[in-house]
């Protein structure tokens, strides 16, 4: 990051001062990332009966901000540079930008493996993906203001490491809003999970069906389900629960079972004397 600095106000790129930010803003993702898997990894507690879960949830939702934001301000900074150029020492941009590919590079492939099971992980290696992407960027700025002239393909190509920051600011968020908002995952379908449910032996009917996330690899189920009549709610529970664990990988459900309604009153008049007889039917 600081040599990206120093690099891009000593060679007037844009591209490289993007970059920089883009990597002030990884910086500050990583140690979020970090402390986040901290504190996810404490106990529960009775104030916090499902732990710190979600830390890593919000600190991956701050970092699709920090994503926006760095997106914009590049923007900026490329329309100011587009109606003003100016001069750019294309030699150090080259080699700055070509210095930046190796490290993000060197950074991604740590993160790669672990990215494939921490949504706060993925925040993290969509930052420095991006950025990776921005280092090839600067270096085609580079090549073309050195070749060939072009001073504007710095801010053209400035924006374009924009367009890829915000896309991936904007996927981060769109699935820690998800999450924070308890939708469904996006993996499981509800109207399967239901139609599961009704299934199982035992189970005439059922209510209240809620599917969300908490956290990464952590979905939870809850449902109330109307028992059969002489069906075991015990039984019951524990069929629909290994049903729901096989077929969609919900091993957190909580299974509320519930009698079936009584019988219905029907009221009869006795043929002799008129005079109304209540039973059961």
């Amino acid at each position: 990051m600081l040599v990206e600095l120093v690099g891009g106000l000593v060679s007037g790129s844009l591209a490289l001062l993007a970059d920089a930010g883009h990597m002030l803003a990884d910086a500050g993702a990583l140690a979020l990332a970090l402390a986040a898997q901290r504190w996810a990894q404490r106990p529960r507690t009775e104030r916090s009966t499902f732990g710190l879960r979600r830390a890593e949830v919000l600190a991956a939702f701050v970092n699709g901000i920090a994503l926006g934001v760095t997106a914009l301000w590049v923007i900026k900074e490329a329309a100011e540079r587009w109606f003003a150029p100016s001069q750019i020492r294309a030699d150090v941009m080259l080699a700055v930008a070509g210095a930046g590919l190796v490290v993000n590079l060197a950074v991604a492939a740590v993160l790669m493996r672990a990215q494939r099971e921490s949504l706060n992980v993925r925040a993290a290696f969509a930052h420095v993906a991006s950025d990776a992407l921005g280092s090839v960027a600067a270096l085609i700025a580079g090549a073309l203001v050195h070749f060939f002239g072009v001073t504007r393909a710095d801010p053209v190509l400035s924006v374009a490491i924009a367009v890829l920051v915000a896309y991936s600011g904007w996927r981060v968020l769109r699935e820690t809003t998800s999450i924070l908002l308890e939708a469904t995952p996006s993996h499981l379908n509800v109207s399967a999970i239901e139609a599961t449910i009704r299934a199982c032996p035992g189970v005439v009917d059922l209510h209240d069906l809620h599917v969300w996330r908490i956290s990464d690899r952590f979905d939870a189920l809850t449902v109330h389900v109307t028992l059969e009549r002489g069906a075991h709610g015990v039984e019951v529970c524990r069929a629909v629960a290994d049903e729901l664990k096989t077929q969609f990988g919900l091993a957190h459900a909580t299974i509320q079972p519930e009698a079936p309604p009584p019988d219905a009153v029907v009221v009869l008049r006795a043929s002799r004397h008129g005079a109304p007889i209540t039973k059961a039917g």
